[in-house]
């Protein structure tokens, strides 16, 4: 008997991702629209490791899921230096105040 089914962790990541494309849509802060990403990120690989488990063992979600969970971290890296490079030329992490990228 399972406890959990396949349609809490949908529901689950359903949630997850509102919240990330909230964040994203409504935030004017670079970091906050970068948490609201990776919001979206987790729960692509919840859903992903859901489907796994209660498909047919042969569908790998665990191997996509730590796909997904490198390439979060090499976009945050990448991500991060963008926003610091930005900071240190215009002051500002506002979204909307950035209007220009010259030097």
């Amino acid at each position: 008997m399972e406890i959990i089914s396949l349609q809490s962790y949908l529901l689950i990541g359903a949630v997850l991702f509102s919240f990330g494309m909230f964040a994203i849509i409504t935030r004017k802060n670079a970091i906050s629209v970068l948490l609201g990403f990776e919001l979206v990120m987790n729960a692509a690989g919840l859903n992903f490791v859901a489907f796994s488990h209660f498909s047919d063992p042969v569908i790998h979600g665990q191997v996509f899921t730590l796909f997904i969970i490198a390439l979060a971290a090499a976009e945050s890296v990448v991500i991060l230096a963008l926003i610091i490079s930005v900071y240190q030329k215009m002051n500002t992490v506002q979204i909307d105040e950035i209007d220009s990228l010259k030097g």
